[in-house]
């Protein structure tokens, strides 16, 4: 930093000024410091500047180990407006859903002296560990989960199955199939619940659940199960991966899209528009959630002990050319339903 000063011609206090964003430098002045940054190749030492100022200006995300588009949304979004505040972003991958994964994710985290802690899981159990960090760390929790100290930022996931579920209402259809995200995970089990309760609303049959992974293989095998149920004309898919294997099997048994059966997914991921048809989806705004995430997280470094402020984020319904109105020919009067579970994950 010495270096840099002499050879801007200004204090080492200036250069530090001008490297931690103040607003108070000359717009000259900070052009100078940047340039002799640029010629000398200084970097800063974030060890020796963290001991200085007791901060890390780092932020952690806990995440779980997948492929799907939505977790890498999400993350893109955190990375995103952390960096705009300028805080780095240290990711921790948890293996599974065990309490024991996300201690050890937690605490490979709080090794590195983390300001805060996003927890993007969906935490269903406990414990008291994770409890007594997130009262020792500002935690935010997405996905619906959350301790007795964290702050939850969430997509309204019953409003998504709500909106797919009445669009299909909406279009003439006697009832609505769902094929649902696993059991263990929260935003399945709102989506399911919301599905379930549109349909008793309209005063609908409630037809067997089918169960899937959040991949399109899983959708495929149910898709396989549902070509054949004649009275099936519209189905409510978890995530729109599984709609893709959903599509793939109604088009080999000889089930138009959508003229004898409408699809909704969920998440709006890029794909959702370029596939055939493109498929009509509820919006999830994993951006918006990221950031969302990190400015909560952030009040909550910046004022400690503040009251939570939870937020809840609607989704959006994208009508494409997968759903339309019910052929009132391929409808089945008083076809009788049952609320029996139905599995296929073991096909």
């Amino acid at each position: 930093m010495a270096d840099v000063a002499r050879v801007a011609g200004v204090s080492a206090q200036t250069v530090s000024r001008v490297l931690a964003g103040h607003p108070n430098v000359q717009a000259k002045t900070r052009a100078k410091v940047l340039a002799a940054v640029d010629q000398l190749g200084y970097r800063r030492n974030n060890a020796a500047r963290m001991l200085s100022s007791g901060r890390s200006r780092t932020i952690g995300v806990v995440t779980l180990r997948s492929n799907f588009y939505s977790r890498a949304a999400v993350i893109s979004g955190i990375e995103n407006a952390a960096h705009a505040a300028g805080y780095a972003v240290s990711t921790a991958t948890a293996t599974s859903l065990d309490t024991s994964a996300i201690e050890s994710a937690l605490s490979r985290l709080a090794d590195q002296s983390v300001e805060g802690v996003i927890l993007s899981v969906p935490l269903i159990h406990t414990s008291e560990w994770i409890e007594q960090f997130t009262r020792s760390i500002p935690t935010i929790t997405i996905d619906g989960s959350r301790t007795d100290a964290t702050e939850v930022v969430a997509v309204d996931q019953a409003m998504t199955a709500q909106l797919a579920t009445q669009h299909l209402l909406d279009l003439g259809h006697d009832t609505v199939w769902h094929i649902a995200g696993p059991g263990e995970w929260l935003e399945a089990a709102s989506r399911r619940e919301g599905w379930r309760e549109a349909l008793e609303a309209a005063g609908r049959a409630v037809p067997p659940l089918l169960e899937g992974d959040w991949s399109p293989a899983s959708g495929y095998r149910n898709g396989l199960v549902l070509a054949r149920v004649p009275e099936v004309t519209a189905v409510f898919v978890a995530s729109d991966e599984m709609a893709f294997g959903l599509i793939r099997a109604l088009h080999e048994l000889g089930r138009r899209v959508p003229e004898d059966i409408s699809v909704v997914g969920v998440d709006d991921i890029e794909l959702a528009e370029y596939c055939s048809p493109s498929l009509t989806t509820v919006a999830q705004p994993f951006s918006e959630m990221g950031a969302l995430a990190v400015a909560h997280l952030l009040r909550q470094i910046a004022e400690p002990g503040a009251a939570p402020k939870p937020a809840s984020v609607e989704p959006r319904l994208v009508v494409r050319a997968s759903t339309a109105p019910a052929d009132r020919n391929t409808l089945r009067a008083g076809v009788s339903l049952s609320g029996t579970r139905v599995s296929t994950r073991a096909q």
